[in-house]
C-alpha cells in the first residue's frame, strides 16, 4: 500500500475513482440536469481555487519567510527545483480558476451583471474583478519577474534582485486581495456584502 501512495498520479487518480464510486453509490449522477453540471463546474472552480490560493499562501506564509533561514548552499534547490514546479501549478491553477468561474457564471447567465456590478450581483462581481486582477498579476507580473529572479531567462544580478522584489510585492498584493475576494465569492450565496 505504501508504494501506491508514493505516486502522486496514482493517488490523485484514486481520489477521482473514489469520487466516482461515491457519486454512483449515492445515486447523485444526473448528467441530464443543468443543476448537476453547474454543481460539477462549481466543484472544479473550488478545486482550482484551492490549488491557486493554497500555493499563493504557501509562497507568502512558508517559502518567502523561510528563505532567510535556509543555508546559502541549499537555496539553489528551492530556486531550480521547488519554485519552478510550484509556479507552474500556481499559474495554471489561476487560469483554471478564472475559466471555471466564468463558465459557471455563464451557465447561470450572470457574467454581464456581475462584471458591471448590477444590483444583486455586487458581491460576486467584486469577487470576479478581484480574481481577474489577481490572475493578471500572476501571468503578467509575477511569472515574468520570477523567470528572471530564478534565472530561467537571462538577467544580470541587479535585474534578478529587482525582479524578485517585484514578484514578492505583487504576490503580497494578491495575498491581500485574496481575503476580500474569497469573502465576496462566499457572500454572494450566503447573503453577505
Amino acid at each position: 500500500m505504501g508504494n501506491f501512495f508514493q505516486s502522486l498520479g496514482r493517488t490523485v487518480l484514486a481520489g477521482f475513482v473514489l469520487l466516482g464510486l461515491l457519486v454512483l453509490a449515492t445515486g447523485s449522477l444526473r448528467t441530464g440536469e443543468h443543476a448537476w453540471w453547474a454543481f460539477v463546474m462549481r466543484w472544479l472552480h473550488v478545486l482550482s481555487g484551492m490549488m491557486w490560493v493554497g500555493l499563493l499562501y504557501y509562497f507568502n506564509f512558508v517559502q518567502m519567510p523561510s528563505m532567510a533561514k535556509i543555508p546559502d548552499e541549499q537555496k539553489p534547490a528551492i530556486g531550480r527545483v521547488i519554485a519552478p514546479a510550484a509556479l507552474f501549478w500556481f499559474r495554471w491553477a489561476a487560469l483554471a480558476t478564472v475559466v471555471t468561474g466564468l463558465l459557471l457564471a455563464s451557465m447561470f447567465r450572470y457574467v454581464a451583471q456581475a462584471l458591471t456590478l448590477s444590483p444583486g450581483f455586487v458581491a460576486i462581481g467584486v469577487g470576479m474583478w478581484l480574481a481577474l486582477v489577481m490572475a493578471f498579476n500572476v501571468w503578467f507580473i509575477i511569472w515574468p519577474a520570477q523567470k528572471k529572479a530564478l534565472g530561467l531567462v537571462e538577467a544580470d544580478a541587479a535585474t534578478k534582485a529587482a525582479a524578485a522584489r517585484r514578484a514578492m510585492i505583487v504576490s503580497r498584493v494578491n495575498t491581500m486581495l485574496s481575503v476580500p475576494m474569497l469573502y465576496c465569492m462566499v457572500a454572494q450565496q450566503n447573503g453577505g456584502l
